[in-house]
């Protein structure tokens, strides 16, 4: 049975648990469990990360914690015991874990690793906490270990800065707001600004002396030196090196380390220099010999300096080497560091020896413990402390020091009877009285050991020698007395003795009879003569002489014989014992001698101050003793004596010595009388303030009103105490009016009198101090009542003195902060005055940050949840008094501008903050009765609207970013919690007052504000936050985003009519609510809109301008990252639903849709814009976009911006053409006019025609970048024309020179003609505006389709490549997945005018081939019915699919929609005769290039003649005639009558062809190739034979000079005439040169030993670049591979590449199976790809009228395949145009469109027009503009096919399956026949021609008409009614008057609008 649990309420999981017991929970190692019921040994519960799931787990998996329980029951609490600190490492360390690894993620190593080291130091730290073996010490050092790393690791994450008090967490609502705000602030700062430590050390290590001969031992001697006061300031560290340069005692790093200590900040400047002075031990000469002498001296040898300023810049943990240099002469010694600091270089140089001086020296900041925590290794290893010289700079009680310093200055000798001066060396012993040497009290230095006795350093043959060494001699207090300092003189002789001789003494006691000591200063003392063996060790025998020459002097002759030598010493005492001030210890004698009382106590004053502290007790007990024995008398000296000694403990350097007079008065203190005395003496200086002229001495005792009182208070309390409590009311009495005396000197205004203001501000500086002791003695609420009197007596006018209100604002600051102001009692009394004068300060906007400390302490002391009737009460008086003139204060601090200085600007930040904090404190403290009392006492509505306002507007101010720090979310969690609360209660407020007749707008417009700003803070999106924070911030606070907006949402209900003037005002900020990812607040605002839309709807009719301001909001919001599909789908639905009863529902719907559309479109876009390069789902994303706002919404100013951002895109993907016509589109928008446009994106202010002209040259840079020059050259003509019109010439010659420059490049630079590609998105998962489209893309630059096939893959990594070409069906729409459909597809150009005309170039041509293309094609043969093994084509259909784009390529994107795609089926007959006529054209292409010597190679010509005679020989023809001229066949299709006519017509004219091309061979052919011309010969009769022909002479002119047009003649009765109605047909040709992006089949063949020849001949090889393949097998390619097939697999027929049927089924490929690319394909040159009219403008013209001419520019490829023209003579033909009517080229049937009436038939009979017979076409497909190359039914279009195949097939099947356009029978229309073009009836042809010749057999025919296209209007140029100059209008519109359906279904391309005025844009 599950038992509810008591105890066993927390745990933490200890082995992991998979749950895989029913119920059972899963739990990881580590995870918190919440136990709820417990039963035989298994626990129930959930753990914490998950509280939602609950199970049951195994009790022994859980480790038991304690806890404690809140809210038993159902919602109970478990909170843990734990050590907060232990809690919060937990939380921290767990969130830390996950963002750890996200840092290895995202590649940031360093913060990883140093992360990982932390987080291990922490938990390292923890187990030290829970193990609890800690010291109470070592504890709290650890916790403040572990929260320093926990602020760190938080800081580097960019997580919250959590408030602490003691190390532990604070909860928020435990403490005041100004508590919060102060800790956070205390945190921040620490964080930011490390304190400047005061106190600095400097660390110095000896590491070696490195020199070339040494060979002494050495000394060294540090100490810092003050060069701008000349003197040292530190002790001396000392050490000894032995021979080798190196420390004697290494083993003891404290005898050559030393830490200087106590530096100041002021000591660290540029002229404080580390001194280092060497002292050798040796001989007296450097270089004497060894044996010489053996007795050591000391001697000089060099000096090294560096400045301190060197060590500022950093720690310098590198070695230093210290330049050692030396003295030129030995008696400069003394000052050779002051020589080198100044450097004077002639008196030092460096040492012989070129010394250097090794030394580590650092420089340590902080405190002497803080040091000794922080390098602990320095002082574990041992190190020697070097203090200051003296005492420092703050003298700490309880120091005991008794140091003498000693300065060895110089000496006076003489010569003593030597011819020389003498090597005076000095030795110096303390003796006591006694006469007994004192041992070890002679300190070289710190690092070396006190010394008996101390030997100076040898200057050689100096009798004025000066040393300058100083000596420490610690001597103790009780040694002082009686001792004396002994200093003997000897000549150190250099002889090989080496002897010292003593030849004089001086000597100087320590202290005088009187018990003072030794004066500090310099002495000079007498130097009493003596012999070597003098016994100086009987004291008495010399202590009676005189030792010094300033004291005795005169008074004793015997002295005065030796005042020819002196000896100078300086002294100097550190002393807490010791005096050497007389008036002092007159002072502590006062009882010897009475009389000198008076004299002493005013000697006091002059004093040294650190005499005085010295001995404090002493000289206390001294004037409190002479105060009882006559305080008549002493009474006011003792108190000036004791106003003295308090002010003197005010300085910094004596300020730790309080705590000693303190102790003082609490312990030792005895004058129970004194405090009548003391009162006496106050009360008369105060009384005398407002009449004394000199008040500096008053302002004295006023400043020690602290200490007085304590001695007042304490006296009286050992007077209470000794008699009962007697004379108690006498005593309040005297203190009564010793206040009342106070307050009249207080309320006195200075009136002029400087003297009196400073003197009240003396007193309020100190006055607050006295309230603790006037505790002591009084009830609180006296205390308080005599304050309050006190401070209440103060003037509060405020022109008086500034400087006083700042003071008095101070003491009102002091008073709150006091003891007296935390009892609620005294705090009610004392808050009326805080506040009244705190209102005054703020009302003037002065002392605001004192204003702000008050306030701070105020709040702090009120509690949050603090009921009591006392709290209640004072919140009362503060919200009457402050509230107001709080509001207005933030205000005005908060509109200031911010101060340029960092340190004002910190300043400016602490004081709104702290003001904010009071406000939200006083605001959280604020009751419902409050609030109540509050809206009551404002007397008018007007009040109160100002007052609503003004608090709205500080709420918005509060919300404001920069409000506080960016990771203080605690402190703006409380604030919006306290704000929001406040809200709701003022709501209320707003709608009693300001709603109906009295509704005020500007006050609801700020309440709707503030409610948007409050829910669209960054720190209440609480999805970003981590789940462990957002868990926190909803249990304590909820989710205030929803609380927020429910309020708008009834507030608006309650709004009634008055919402029409929100309208369209809010939309905006609404929606960006609406955007916010939660889901009860979407359902709460969307709603909101409908009731928007039903008011606009009641107000004007409709809601265009909700629409409007909805579309423009969306754009800004969406672009900043907000909403997301789900808001898309519940907007939508919502708004849906609210409108379904509504009368105006059908608009709401439209609106609803069009916003959801755009919704889709921006989320799509920024998807898009998420991914890093530019791919082409940025491009269509913004196109898509672009469009929508320009047809849908009509938003002009969007659509502009979207028209540059989309030129962003193309020139960062370097599309510079889909740059320049994105461009145009804003071009279009702008006139040629002086119209002022304003500043807008990057374009400045200017006028229009300014704006359009920059427009047009950035256009025409983008043009000639991206190769487009045709389009640059017409808009250089537009702008020209501008200039023109201007007269601007200058421009306009440039203009022109740039228009030259671009035809030159069209003709000098070669262009690559790009692939197009089919690509179909399916699938839900693609962004909505490629969702299950199909789309053509422009290829790049040498793109293949297994390369675009890979980009694609690349840019949508998920999707699923489609393998077949089919149409997919609806269950691949609807997948949830992506899928995508790539093959490559052909362009068919509009128009063919510049591609038919002969001698135009390749260049010029190829630019109309790939440009301006509305229509793409794509081929799939099939076999219909059953297949024929022995012969395929009699079942082999194709299926040709025709796209129509939205828009043409290229335009504003590399790819566009398919707009409308057709499919119709050719039959085997119609590709039968597409191939025939393909091939042919092919034939006479490259035999007019050859004989107009177009071709430097005649190679191709061979290989192509070779490829149909050798295939046709071999049976190529013949499966033609097999197919489709046996009887069956033609009784089994007699409607294919006239096609089978036209069949056998083309299989006639291509031996005509062969014919005259072998002739044309004969005469080029070179001589090595002439048997493979024999052979190719003797193979056309065979051919020939084959085809029923025996002769062509009847046709056949024998000369070709009778063919001036090149063409040889067909008998006109053999061909059968042509099936069009209208006489003519005409078959576009296209360049083998040109490789369109269409799939193309490979042609197979019967291959002859001859093909293989020409291949060896030629070395051909294929090429998708290249114009031939000689490969003798047919290849396909698909995605995946390339399988060629054997020649031998197919008869002479062609056959597909893409499942072709004449492929054996081991060889075959399917291409339905694959995406297919064309130039992949080997293309054979024998047959031309066929060409749509509709590309003939880009594609080669074949027959124009004009000869070929042959271009220098054009490699042999090249020319070798250029175009056929109409030429056919062996000499150059001349233009002819004139058309036949026989001779015609049948294409296949195209099925009739539906618009057709009839079917023009093919037949056999006759040109004139007649009904066209059925055709076995499918479907209808749209009018294609005829090539004027040759004769063809308007209804059937042909293309040349650049076919895949071997040379030696004669007949390709299906040379490119997808190239031949059967787009369907075009209606008749009414052509303009080219002149001398004669229609024939039936009968033999009449020819006519221009020159009277026999008209060619393959005439010229051109069709006016073009389909137009949709170009941008600025390309745009009205037909000439003259042919233009080249290049020709390749942007042409099409004609209006196609008759009878000949145009695409649709009426015609989409109109363009016309251009519009952009407003100022």
């Amino acid at each position: 049975m599950w038992i509810p649990t008591e105890h066993e309420k927390y745990g933490v999981v200890i082995a992991s648990f998979r749950g895989t017991v029913p119920y059972g929970l899963s739990l990881e190692i580590g995870d918190t469990v919440q136990i709820l019921e417990k039963c035989d040994g298994w626990y129930r519960g959930f753990a914490l990360k998950n509280p939602n799931i609950k199970g049951i787990f195994p009790s022994s998996y859980v480790h038991l914690k304690n806890a404690c329980v809140k809210n038993k029951g159902q919602f109970e609490m478990v909170i843990p015991t734990e050590d907060s600190v232990i809690t919060e490492m937990t939380s921290t360390l767990r969130d830390w874990g996950t963002m750890w690894k996200q840092l290895y993620v995202r590649n940031e190593g360093d913060l990883f690793h140093r992360l990982w080291h932390i987080m291990n130091e922490i938990l390292d730290l923890r187990r030290q906490v829970l193990v609890g073996h800690l010291t109470h010490d070592r504890m709290k050092d650890v916790k403040r270990h572990i929260t320093a790393r926990l602020d760190w690791g938080n800081e580097q994450l960019g997580l919250d800065l959590v408030p602490r008090k003691e190390y532990a967490m604070v909860d928020p609502e435990d403490i005041s707001i100004t508590e919060l705000y102060r800790l956070m602030e205390h945190r921040h700062r620490k964080k930011d600004t490390p304190v400047q430590a005061s106190s600095h050390h400097l660390f110095v290590q000896m590491k070696s002396l490195m020199c070339s001969n040494l060979g002494e031992e050495l000394e060294v001697i540090f100490s810092l030196f003050d060069s701008k006061e000349n003197r040292p300031i530190s002790e001396r560290f000392f050490l000894r090196l032995n021979r080798n340069g190196l420390p004697k005692a290494p083993d003891k790093p404290e005898r050559h380390c030393s830490l200087f200590v106590d530096l100041g900040s002021s000591e660290l400047r540029k002229d404080i220099y580390i001194t280092v002075h060497i002292i050798r031990i040796g001989r007296m000469g450097a270089g004497e010999k060894k044996n010489a002498c053996s007795v050591q001296y000391r001697r000089p040898f060099g000096c090294a300096v560096l400045s301190i300023a060197d060590l500022l810049a950093g720690e310098t943990k590198d070695d230093l080497i210290l330049k050692v240099y030396m003295c030129n002469t030995e008696s400069e010694w003394y000052q050779i560091h002051e020589n080198i600091i100044k450097k004077l270089n002639a008196r030092y140089n460096l040492t012989g020896s070129n010394a250097g001086l090794a030394v580590s020296l650092q420089l340590l900041h902080g405190d002497i413990e803080q040091i000794r925590r922080e390098y602990s290794s320095v002082f574990s290893h041992g190190v020697s402390i070097t203090r200051k010289l003296g005492f420092s700079n703050i003298i700490m009680p309880g120091e005991m020091r008794n140091d003498l310093y000693i300065t060895i200055e110089r000496g006076e000798f003489e010569k003593g009877g030597k011819s020389v001066a003498r090597n005076v060396e000095v030795t110096m012993f303390i003796v006591d009285s006694s006469g007994q040497t004192l041992k070890d009290f002679i300190s070289f230095g710190s690092g070396e050991p006190p010394a008996s006795e101390y030997h100076s350093f040898v200057l050689y043959h100096n009798n004025s020698p000066r040393w300058s060494e100083l000596l420490k001699l610690p001597i103790p207090v009780d040694k002082f007395r009686g001792a004396h300092i002994r200093l003997e003189f000897r000549h150190c002789s250099t002889k090989e003795k080496g002897e010292k001789k003593l030849f004089g003494f001086s000597f100087v006691p320590l202290m005088q009879e009187d018990g003072r000591t030794l004066p500090d200063g310099t002495h000079e003392l007498i130097v009493h003569k003596c012999e070597e063996n003098t016994n100086l060790q009987d004291i008495t025998r010399y202590l009676k002489l005189p030792f010094s020459k300033g004291i005795f002097l005169g008074n004793n002759n015997q002295a005065m014989k030796a005042t020819k030598e002196s000896f100078w010493i300086t002294s100097f005492l550190c002393s807490t014992k010791l005096t050497q001030n007389g008036d002092m210890l007159d002072l502590l004698k006062w009882r010897t001698h009475p009389d000198k009382i008076t004299g002493c106590l005013s000697k006091l004053k002059e004093i040294d101050g650190s005499e005085i502290v010295k001995f404090l007790q002493d000289t206390l007990d001294t004037l409190f003793g002479i105060l009882d024995e006559n305080a008549q008398k002493y009474g006011s000296k003792v108190f000036d004596s004791l106003v003295h000694i308090i002010n003197l403990l005010q300085d910094s350097k004596f300020h730790h010595f309080k705590p000693v007079m303190d102790t003082y008065i609490e312990s030792h203190f005895a004058g129970a009388l004194a405090y009548r005395d003391l009162i006496k003496v106050l009360k008369w200086y105060v009384d005398r303030i407002t009449e004394a002229e000199r008040q500096e001495h008053i302002q004295e005792v006023l400043k020690a009103q602290e200490y007085i009182f304590k001695y007042i208070v304490q006296s009286r309390r050992l007077f209470s105490l000794a008699t009962g409590g007697q004379n108690e009311e006498e005593f309040r009495c005297c203190i009564q009016e010793l206040l009342m005396s106070v307050r009249f000197f207080l309320s006195q205004e200075s009136k002029g009198s400087r003297a009196l203001s400073q003197s009240q501000a003396v007193f309020l500086s100190s006055f607050p101090a006295v309230y603790s002791e006037l505790l002591k003695l009084f009830d609180v609420r006296e205390v308080a009542n005599l304050v309050q009197d006190t401070l209440g007596s103060l003037p509060t006018i405020m022109h008086v003195d500034d400087s006083l209100q700042a003071i008095k604002l101070q003491c009102i600051g002091k008073t709150v902060e006091s003891q007296l102001y935390t009892n609620p009692d005294s705090r009610y009394i004392l808050l009326p005055v805080v506040l009244h004068h705190l209102h005054v300060h703020l009302q003037e906007q002065k002392d605001l940050i004192v204003c702000a400390r008050i306030l701070s302490n105020v709040f702090c002391l009120i509690k949050k949840n603090s009921s009591e009737k006392s709290v209640l009460e004072e919140i009362d008086v503060i919200v009457a008094s402050l509230l107001d003139i709080l509001l207005r204060t933030i205000l005005e601090i908060t509109s200031r501008p911010q101060p340029s200085s960092s340190a004002m600007r910190l300043q400016f930040q602490d004081v709104t903050g702290e003001f904010v904090s009071c406000l939200l404190s006083l605001l959280r403290q604020m009751t419902d009765r409050h609030y109540q009392q509050l809206l009551d006492s404002f007397n008018t509505k007007e009040d109160l609207r100002d007052f609503l306002l003004q608090i709205f507007t500080v709420f918005r101010i509060l919300i404001r970013p920069e409000m506080f720090p960016k990771d203080w979310t605690v402190m703006r969690l409380v604030a919006n919690n306290v704000i929001i609360t406040t809200v709701l209660y003022l709501s209320d407020a707003l709608r009693k007052n300001f709603l109906n007749e009295n509704f005020d707008y500007k006050i609801w417009d700020s309440y709707f504000y503030l409610a948007v700003i409050f829910i669209n803070q960054l720190c209440l999106q609480l999805e970003m936050f981590t789940p462990s924070k957002k868990k926190k911030v909803l249990e304590k606070y909820g989710d205030m985003r929803v609380t927020m907006g429910c309020e708008i949402f009834s507030m608006w209900q309650n709004l009634g009519e008055h919402k029409l003037h929100f309208i369209p005002a809010l939309i905006g900020p609404f929606l960006e609510v609406t955007l916010i990812p939660q889901p009860d607040l979407r359902n709460v605002m969307i709603p909101i809109f409908h009731d928007m839309m039903d008011w606009e709807q009641r107000r004007s009719g409709n809601f265009k301008q909700v629409e409007a301001k909805l579309i423009d909001k969306l754009d800004s919001l969406m672009s900043e990252g907000k909403g997301d599909e789900t808001y898309r789908e519940l907007f939508n639905s919502i708004l849906l639903k609210k409108i379904e009863r509504e009368t105006w529902r059908e608009s709401g719907v439209s609106l609803i849709a069009t916003v959801t559309r755009l919704m889709e479109r921006l989320l799509d876009y920024r998807d898009c814009m998420k991914m890093g390069e530019v791919d082409g789902k940025k491009i269509g994303c913004t196109v898509s976009l672009l469009n929508f706002y320009k047809t849908e919404l009509n938003k002009e100013e969007m659509y502009i911006r979207y028209i540059h951002k989309l030129y962003d895109l193309h020139l960062k993907a370097q599309n510079f053409t889909e740059a320049a016509y994105t461009l145009l589109l804003y071009d279009e928008l702008l006139e040629w006019s002086d119209r002022p446009l304003r500043e807008f994106l990057t374009y400045p202010m200017q006028t229009e025609w300014q704006r359009k002209e920059h427009l047009h040259l950035t256009i025409i840079q983008n043009f000639d970048r991206g190769k487009c020059w045709e389009n640059g050259i017409i808009l250089c003509r537009k702008i020209a024309e501008q200039y023109e019109s201007y007269y601007d010439y200058r421009n306009l010659s440039k203009m022109r020179m740039m228009e030259a420059s671009l035809y030159d490049k069209i003709m000098d630079q070669q262009r690559l003609e790009p692939e197009f590609f089919r690509v179909g998105f399916y699938g839900k998962k693609f962004p909505f505006f490629l969702r299950n489209k199909e789309f053509v893309c422009r290829g790049h630059d040498y793109e293949r389709l297994e390369a675009f096939q890979q980009r694609m893959l690349n840019e949508f990594p998920h999707a699923i490549a489609m393998q077949h070409a089919n149409q997919p069906d609806e269950t691949i729409f609807q997948a949830e997945a992506q899928y995508l459909q790539i093959y490559a597809v052909t362009p068919i150009p509009e128009s063919q005018e510049v591609l038919q005309r002969e001698g135009v170039p390749d260049n010029i041509k190829s630019f109309y081939k790939v440009n301006h293309i509305w229509k793409f094609r794509y081929d799939r043969p099939f076999h219909k019915g059953t297949k024929d093994k022995e012969n395929e084509f009699k079942s082999l259909w194709v299926e040709r699919t025709s796209l129509y784009l939205v828009q043409s390529l290229p335009g504003i994107s590399r790819w566009f929609e398919v707009e409308k795609r057709e499919v119709v089926e050719m039959s085997p007959l119609e590709n039968a005769i597409e191939v025939l006529e393909n091939k042919n054209q092919q034939l006479k292409t490259l035999i007019s290039q050859c004989q107009t010597r177009q071709m430097q190679n005649i190679n191709p010509l061979t290989m192509c003649l070779n490829g149909v005679i050798d295939a046709a020989v071999n049976g190529g023809v013949s499966r033609y005639q097999e197919a489709f001229f046996v009887k069956e066949y033609i009784l089994s299709h007699p409607e294919d009558g006239e096609k089978i006519a036209r069949l056998r017509e083309l299989m006639l004219e291509q031996a005509q062809i062969l014919e005259f091309g072998l002739a044309v061979h004969e005469k080029f052919v070179p001589q090595d190739m002439r048997p493979l011309h024999k052979k190719l010969v003797d193979q056309f009769f065979v051919m020939k034979s084959s085809l029923g022909i025996q002769e062509f002479s009847a046709c056949i002119q024998a000369s070709p000079v009778h063919f001036p047009n090149g063409s040889p003649r067909v008998c006109r009765n053999s061909a059968p005439a042509s099936m069009s109605p209208d006489g003519t047909r005409v078959i576009p040709r296209r360049s083998p040169l040109s490789y369109p992006a269409v799939n193309r089949y490979s042609s197979s063949s019967l291959s002859s030993q001859a093909s293989a020849e020409v291949s060896n001949i030629t070395g051909q090889s294929e090429s998708s670049d290249e114009v031939f393949n000689m490969q003798p097998s047919p290849s396909t390619s698909s995605l995946s591979s390339t399988h060629s097939a054997s020649p031998n697999v197919t008869s002479s027929a062609p056959s597909s590449a893409r499942a072709s049927p004449l492929l054996s089924d081991k060889h075959k490929h399917s291409r339905e199976n694959s995406c297919l690319s064309p130039r992949e394909r080997p293309c054979s040159a024998i047959y031309p790809t066929p060409v749509e009219p509709s590309q003939r403008m880009l594609f080669n013209h074949i027959g124009d009228g004009a000869l070929p001419r042959s271009d220098p520019n054009l490699s042999a490829p090249e020319k070798a395949v250029n175009p056929t023209p109409s030429s056919w003579s062996l000499d150059s033909g001349k233009e002819a145009k004139n058309m036949s009517d026989s001779g015609k080229l049948i294409s296949p049937p195209v099925p009739p469109r539906p618009t057709q009436t009839a079917s023009p038939a093919r037949h056999t009979t006759s040109v004139s027009p007649s009904p066209a017979g059925r055709s076995p076409m499918k479907g209808s497909v749209q009018s294609f503009t005829p090539s004027p190359v040759e004769y063809h039914s308007p209804g059937l279009i042909s293309n040349s096919p650049v076919l895949s195949g071997s040379y030696s097939s004669g007949i390709s099947s299906l040379s490119r399956c997808s190239t031949s356009e059967t787009s369907g029978f075009e209606n008749q229309v009414n052509e303009q026949s080219v002149p001398g073009s004669v229609p024939s009836c039936g009968g033999p042809e009449e020819p006519v021609r221009k020159e009277s010749k026999t008209p060619p057999p393959y005439s010229v025919y051109e069709r006016t008409l073009r389909r137009p296209l949709p170009l941008p209007h600025s390309l745009s140029i009205p037909v000439a009614a003259e042919p233009p100059a080249l290049p020709p209008k390749p942007l042409a519109a099409r004609s209006s008057h196609l008759e009878n359906g000949t145009r695409r279904t649709e009426p015609g391309p989409r109109p363009r609008p016309l251009p519009r005025k952009v407003s100022q844009l």
